[in-house]
Formats: structure tokens, sequence, C-alpha cells
């Protein structure tokens, strides 16, 4: 693997992982995927690390999804190593890590199933989003068949059952996305969402992820889960140090714990 296939860049408390494979349009390979997890485990280990931005190169493509050349030539998709198994959860949406998505460009396919395991998506105009796996005599095994959790059932029906694409204005009406900007504002605005995010108490900011996700996902574990989080949470440091910088009129100093 070349080692820019992953580009990683630290904005304070904010890591930016960039897909870097513009002439395969960020299409998915082994050694990519391995790079991501292993670069998502790095971060959910250093307290340094409170968001996660996802983006790509380039204006034709977020990520067209698995490299399908690859998979042909017998590209090894051994899902049983820690990097591969990272990159699944993330696909899960079971990060610790808030993530925000950065869709420069368009995303079908596997890449549309990447954006499905970030938080919250900033989309380019201009961008399209689909998963056309039925078209190939295939299915979104990445998560795409979850798509009925995050959109209308009906919309999702659409898009799974014709494998069409829609353009980045429906993807924000029927809420896929969460903004719609020009492609050269992408990564500020998803960063600008990421700073707002990694502003608040990280211990707070993993509970209302995990609990949140929880509701929709098996909503008979949030009960367990909440009064876990209730009493770890509002026995923290950092509950009492929001409390206090509230009265004092200062920003918080978070230590996640």
């Amino acid at each position: 693997m070349s080692a820019d296939e992953l580009v990683c860049e630290q904005h304070d408390h904010v890591l930016v992982l960039r897909l870097n494979r513009p002439e395969a349009r960020n299409a998915l390979n082994p050694s990519l995927i391995r790079s991501f997890g292993a670069a998502v485990a790095d971060a959910e280990s250093d307290p340094a690390i409170r968001v996660l931005v996802l983006t790509g190169t380039g204006d034709r493509a977020f990520s067209s999804g698995m490299d399908l050349r690859s998979f042909a030539a017998g590209g090894n998709m051994d899902m049983d190593g820690a990097e591969m198994q990272t990159f699944m959860r993330f696909m899960d949406g079971g990060l610790i890590l808030p993530v925000v998505g950065a869709a420069q460009a368009t995303a079908v396919a596997g890449g549309l199933e990447m954006l499905l395991g970030c938080d919250v998506v900033v989309a380019a105009h201009g961008a399209r989003f689909g998963l056309p796996e039925v078209q190939r005599g295939l299915i979104p095994g990445g998560g795409g068949t979850l798509l009925g959790t995050r959109i209308p059932l009906a919309l999702a029906m659409e898009l799974v059952l014709t494998g069409d694409t829609i353009e980045a204005g429906r993807a924000l009406q029927i809420g896929l996305v969460n903004a719609v900007v020009p492609p050269d504002e992408v990564l500020a605005t998803a960063l600008t969402m990421a700073e707002r995010i990694a502003a608040n108490g990280p211990l707070a900011v993993r509970a209302v992820k995990e609990l949140t996700r929880l509701a929709v996902f098996d909503s008979a574990a949030v009960g367990a889960r909440l009064e876990h989080w209730r009493n770890v949470v509002f026995a923290s440091h950092d509950a009492r140090e929001g409390a206090m910088a509230f009265v004092e009129k200062r920003t918080p100093h978070w230590q996640g714990r």
C-alpha cells in the first residue's frame, strides 16, 4: 500500500481522515481499510482526539465503495484482523468518538455506507448518493440495508430496490445528510461542526452518542445504559467542571472523566 492512501491531519482535538485514492474514486481496498481501522483505533485510545472527520480526495467521488478490481484479483478481505474489526465497528456506528462525514463528492455503494457510519454528514452541491448494488446482482452488505433507520422506510426502499442515485438537495430534504454547501466549503463546514462537538464534555458526548443510537437500534437496552451513564456522568469530574465553568463564566477544561 502507498503510505498516502489514507491521510491523517490533526486539528486541535479533531482528527481528519482523508481517503486518498482519487485515481480509483477513493475505492476501498484491503490495505486502505486496514489503515483506516488502525488510525481509528489509535484515535480512540488518544485522549487528545475527541472527534473524527472523514472525507475524500478529489471532485469525482467521496468513495465509490469496494474496489471491485482488487476484489476480483483476490484481494485479502480477511475480516478477522483487528483493523478490519475496527472498520466494521465504524460501519455499524459503534465508535466511541463522534464522526462527521465530509462528502466533498459523490458517495455510492460502500461509500454511502461509510457515510451511514458517520453521526452527521456535510455534503457538496452536485454530489449524488445511492446504493446501486442490486444493479450488479449484489446487496449493500456494509450496513446499507439499515438505511431505513436513517430516513423514512418508503424512501429507503426506493433507493435499495431501484439502485438509483439521488442528488444532494434531495438527500438533505429526506434527512440523509445534515447540510449541503459548495464543494470547496465542505471540509471547512465539517471541521466547524466537529469543533463545536469537541468543545463539549467528551464523556457526555460519548454517552449521548451511544444512548441516541441505542434508542434506534436496540431500544430494549437503553434503560440499563441510561442508568449506567447517568451515574457515571453526573458523578464525573467533567460534570463538576462544567458547572463551575458556568458559574465562573469561563471555558471548561475537560478531562474526559
